[in-house]
């Protein structure tokens, strides 16, 4: 499928999504919140990419939400009987949560490379991938808190699980910018780069690691380590333990096995694609 917004390929099992509206820093548009949740489900859909990455084209990973969005907003939204308008309104945040919630329920993992400022809903939608890279010039604001609102999709909730709270809330209270060497000494990022092309270099072979191993195994990391972030570690042992009763199968490790005693890559089979309900696989 052609996106306005991005580009979107999937080559040896790597999807890349790639933000291409350098001339508007990468903004996000009416036509975005349209097509990034569509891309996704696409992904998740057909169970091709083991590993998604995100990045974007020119000099900033994104400046957040167009300002299309504010100056130009739905008349209805600040009209009409106050909660019917109040119940609108909270409807279509958590319909824009979901866009970047759908990061974290996809299948696989999600590695954001991210230049230059990463603004506001970015920010947003970096917090709820898997990983996060940049370059040495990067930064990240939380810009809502100097516009005069509150950040609504993501970032107050995901932020102090990346960092710790006091300096997330330090970032909010204040929408002062993080720098690159702050975001890998506080843990938001795992690595950085000197620019652009290091970084998908790098980002790239960490993608491709996580290509040749069992997509079962991988997408089973994932809700793991998702389900203990919200869960004690009680729970989390034992809907792991539950996990394990019925996911574990020896035929992927039956794999790795044979692919390291013949020196070539294993070849498992796919997560199967995600079907309607009552119809064949």
């Amino acid at each position: 499928m052609s996106y306005e917004t991005f580009t979107l390929t999937v080559e040896n099992h790597i999807a890349h999504l790639q933000l291409n509206r350098p001339d508007a820093h990468n903004s996000m548009n009416r036509a975005f919140w349209a097509e990034f949740p569509q891309a996704l489900q696409v992904l998740d859909v057909e169970g091709e990419a083991r590993v998604l990455i995100i990045s974007s084209l020119g000099k900033h990973f994104s400046a957040g939400m167009d300002l299309e969005i504010f100056t130009q907003p739905d008349p209805q939204m600040f009209s009409g009987e106050a909660g019917r308008r109040a119940e609108a309104m909270r409807r279509l945040v958590m319909q824009l949560q979901q866009c970047f919630s759908q990061l974290e329920t996809i299948r696989i993992p999600v590695l954001c490379a991210i230049q230059g400022g990463c603004i506001g809903g970015a920010l947003d939608l970096v917090c709820a991938a898997d990983m996060r890279y940049c370059t040495d010039d990067a930064f990240f604001t939380i810009k809502e808190t100097e516009l005069g609102m509150t950040a609504d999709l993501g970032t107050l909730q995901r932020l102090p699980h990346l960092i710790p709270s006091g300096l997330a809330r330090e970032l909010a209270y204040t929408g002062r910018k993080m720098d690159a060497y702050e975001a890998q000494r506080s843990g938001l990022v795992n690595r950085t780069y000197p620019d652009g092309a290091a970084m998908l270099e790098g980002v790239q072979q960490i993608a491709e690691e996580i290509a040749l191993r069992s997509p079962l195994a991988v997408t089973g990391c994932k809700q793991m380590i998702n389900y203990a972030r919200d869960h004690s570690v009680a729970d989390s042992l034992s809907y792991m333990a539950t996990w394990q009763a019925g996911m574990f199968q020896p035929v992927d490790m039956m794999q790795t096995f044979s692919a390291k005693m013949s020196g070539k890559p294993p070849e498992f089979e796919p997560l199967r694609k995600i079907t309607p309900p009552l119809q064949k696989a």
